[in-house]
């Protein structure tokens, strides 16, 4: 799963999570609506933004913050 970490300059730094490696894509080459924490799929040439795959992630990040509350 390729997940945007941040972007610099012209790149994206891209979280491959199941190698834990990390690599720079050009910016040209990356979904102009794609932001931090967005998952990327590569279909014709360009990195997209998979939706359904991103709400997923965003949805789980909630709930493990919600158990870490202990207020």
């Amino acid at each position: 799963m390729l997940i945007i970490d941040r972007f610099e300059g012209n790149f994206a730094v891209v979280e491959d999570s199941e190698t834990d490696s990390v690599t720079n894509i050009d910016k040209t080459l990356v979904d102009k609506a794609a932001r931090e924490g967005d998952i990327l799929s590569f279909e014709n040439g360009a990195y997209i933004v998979d939706a359904e795959a991103t709400e997923k992630r965003r949805k789980e990040i909630l709930e493990l913050m919600k158990k870490l509350d202990l207020s």
